[in-house]
């Protein structure tokens, strides 16, 4: 693959003490199943993230196993209810061994 992947998060604004709010994240891959062949006829590599985790203040609330089934540029909507202020961080995991992590500060007021 030759750029790395680029992780996107989106928080909607003016959260309220109690609102369940929706997440977006989105992360940039290739998200080589492992079934294609390239033009000689080999294989191509399998090459997916094949995990997702999303925590806030330090603790895990999410997780997700991905497979060779989920698209290019993996998109995962998620909703979280926002008691307080704090840090989220979203950790995607490569079959590569590399982890791709994106934050957001989440303010509730």
């Amino acid at each position: 693959m030759a750029a790395k992947p680029k992780a996107r998060v989106h928080l909607p604004t003016g959260i309220k003490t109690g609102e369940i709010i929706e997440i977006k994240t989105l992360i940039s891959h290739a998200m080589e199943s492992g079934q294609r062949k390239d033009d000689s006829g080999n294989a191509i590599p399998r090459h997916i993230i094949n995990k997702f985790t999303a925590s806030f203040n330090g603790k895990e609330f999410m997780s997700a196993d991905w497979h060779p089934a989920i698209s290019a540029n993996p998109y995962q909507s998620l909703f979280f209810k926002a008691t307080e202020s704090g840090k989220l961080e979203f950790v995607w995991y490569d079959d590569d061994g590399s982890t791709y992590t994106a934050t957001a500060d989440l303010q509730v007021g």
